[in-house]
């Protein structure tokens, strides 16, 4: 794992790295931290869905462009074979919780950029307008939260 991205954590900064393009992002709060986890006691497969629905939260993940990102949500159908370094299975999907003033991050570069990767599903919700967005490859959808979305892979999730 890049020390950059090690000591930027220490400090108290998320960093991402987006097409070569450093982000960062102040630590979470706890409005922010409290929808992740509502949200991942949410996740579940779906009637005899073949995935089993693995959540991660906020970890690093290792995209083939070379892009690490740290989704406030990983959704994986296996577990991942990473235990003490950046994950490379690419998610089927991710959820991100949008933090005052990082709109634009999950809003107008995170759905593109993981469409790019392979995610197949996409959800932004917004904590303070209770916003879900939900994007894949054919299309977008906007709902009001609380909103129980199937994903492709056959897990649902409930924002």
């Amino acid at each position: 794992m890049d020390s950059r991205l090690l000591q930027a954590e220490e400090l108290g900064v998320r960093l991402e790295i987006v097409n070569g393009l450093p982000i960062w992002e102040a630590q979470p709060v706890y409005r922010h931290q409290k929808a992740v986890d509502r949200i991942r006691n949410s996740i579940e497969p779906a009637t005899a869905a073949a995935c089993a629905c693995v959540h991660i939260a906020d970890v690093y993940v290792a995209f083939t462009d070379g892009s690490l990102k740290r989704p406030d949500i990983s959704i994986f159908c296996r577990e991942p074979d990473e235990e003490e370094e950046a994950i490379r299975l690419i998610p089927e999907a991710v959820i991100e919780i949008i933090s005052k003033g990082y709109e634009a991050k999950d809003l107008q570069i995170g759905p593109p950029f993981y469409l790019s990767q392979g995610v197949k599903d996409i959800v932004v919700f917004n904590p303070y307008t209770l916003a879900v967005l939900h994007v894949r490859k054919d299309r977008a959808a906007q709902h009001i939260s609380p909103v129980k979305i199937r994903l492709e892979c056959g897990c649902t999730v409930t924002v």
